[in-house]
């Protein structure tokens, strides 16, 4: 029988790791191609990752809570496909490539670690003389403390920083059920280095001595409720994950938003005129989004340098229109699955698409690489009754559009007998674009554009 290596799969770009959340197949359990093995989390989105083969698991090489560095081997499999060569094929699915970050498993040595240490001011003697006791007095981190899982790495990080247990338990966690990854010990002690991180537990350990900690009045104030009228929510890792994001963002782009009113009394019309038949024609709901979207589509044909992204002082314009559409989750989280080649589809398949994506995203089934590559982001704060809103930028783009509510509202109507007053269907578009290098007269014109394209909707076209 020809054995098989699953690597952990390249989860995008920016993704050296992830964490092995579950194994739904154990050693001796027969697998078909494209069965799920196991489950996996990643800063981005968590996954299933099937079998690229019919046959048996053979051995796992991680245990769940894990974290492993993509394009590592976590399983070998048996199958009766023949091999032809004499090497052991390596298989992952989607094809993972080699990760320079550094996975350090339970029975290696303590890894070298760059970690920013407080200055000392001490002779160079005692500095080796504590070191020496550091060293002699770090605490043995268990796998599992009171509280948390620990991985090898994280353990080895707390043991060579003589991070005790106790004050390792304090630290927030970013990974499944709270767990400390790599990241935030890392984060932790940058923070404690520069006197900015108050010490998570009542006392730190210090060379086995325990040392007072004096937190701050904010922090007294934030951890201690005296009335019982307050209460502390740990954020989950998601919500983590898009507050480190949209802080970026805002400290990477100069954020301009501009705003436009548009008529869309044609798109209301034809759209309940035609919704019931499109469903019993397609079996699919129609609604404003992928309209929304086919105009964006045309404005970002006529002007291509919003479609663009930045690499340092570089300038990368897409020829390639991927555009993100911001989704809510029940857990009332955001993500932004990608339609990919989106100017290639017309108002079906928009349609087809933004359903297709919005239902597995609240059904958790997105793929990394639904994710992934987006060069242009549409938002729509009417979902939530607002009228209009100054959207943050999905970073590395440079402009997302918001769509607020439709309303009714009176307007002044040109026609050929002069303007009337009447009642329109309205929307209030707003775009923020990155100042660097959208300026006010492109990201002006271009909003300007969309409007033009929505209020031109042809209310006789046919389904």
């Amino acid at each position: 029988m020809a054995k098989f290596e699953l690597t952990m799969p390249k989860m995008g770009e920016s993704i050296m790791e992830a964490t092995i959340l579950k194994w739904v197949k154990q050693p001796g359990d027969t697998v078909s191609e494209d069965e799920t093995i196991l489950e996996i989390a990643t800063d981005k989105v968590d996954s299933e990752i099937p079998s690229p083969v019919d046959g048996v698991i053979k051995e796992l090489l991680y245990k769940e809570n894990d974290i492993v560095e993509v394009g590592k081997v976590i399983a070998i499999l048996e199958s009766e496909v023949a091999s032809t060569n004499t090497d052991t094929p390596v298989i992952s699915a989607p094809a993972a490539e080699p990760s320079p970050a550094v996975v350090v498993k339970e029975e290696t040595s303590t890894p070298s670690v760059a970690v920013p240490l407080a200055p000392s001011n001490g002779s160079s003697a005692m500095q080796q003389t504590e070191s020496a006791a550091v060293e002699a007095s770090a605490e043995v981190i268990p796998v599992r403390g009171n509280n948390k899982f620990y991985s090898p790495l994280v353990r080895n990080i707390a043991q060579r920083e003589n991070i005790s247990l106790a004050e390792l338990e304090q630290i927030p966690g970013s990974g499944k059920d709270g767990r400390v990854s790599k990241k935030d010990i890392l984060h932790y002690l940058n923070n404690k280095s520069q006197g900015t991180q108050n010490s998570p537990a009542a006392a730190v350990t210090r060379n086995n001595n325990p040392v007072a900690s004096k937190p701050s009045p904010a922090a007294q104030n934030a951890t201690n409720s005296f009335s019982g009228g307050t209460e502390i929510i740990e954020m989950d890792r998601m919500r983590k994950l898009i507050a480190d994001h949209m802080v970026m963002s805002k400290h990477t782009s100069p954020h301009v938003t501009s705003f436009v009113e548009a008529d869309v009394t044609n798109i209301v019309n034809w759209r309940n005129k035609v919704k019931k038949d499109f469903q019993a024609k397609y079996n699919e709901k129609i609604t404003f989004t992928p309209i929304f979207m086919e105009a964006v589509i045309k404005a970002l044909h006529d002007y291509p340098m919003v479609n663009i992204s930045m690499d340092g002082d570089k300038i990368i314009k897409k020829n390639y229109i991927n555009l993100g559409m911001a989704t809510a989750l029940p857990s009332g989280n955001l993500i932004v699955p990608v339609i990919k080649q989106a100017d290639h589809l017309n108002l079906l398949g928009l349609t087809k698409a933004v359903n297709d994506l919005a239902n597995r995203a609240r059904n958790n089934k997105l793929s990394p690489t639904d994710i992934q590559d987006g060069t242009f982001t549409v938002t729509n704060v009417g979902t939530f009754g607002n009228v209009m809103g100054t959207p943050i930028i999905n970073q590395p783009q440079v402009a997302i559009l918001a769509t607020g509510a439709i309303r009714k509202k009176p307007a002044v109507v040109e026609t050929e007998h002069g303007d009337l007053i009447a009642v329109r269907q309205m929307v209030f578009l707003s775009l923020s674009y990155d100042h660097r290098v959208v300026d006010g007269f492109l990201g002006g014109s271009f909003l300007r554009r969309i409007a033009d394209y929505l209020e031109a909707f042809d209310s006789d076209q046919t389904i």
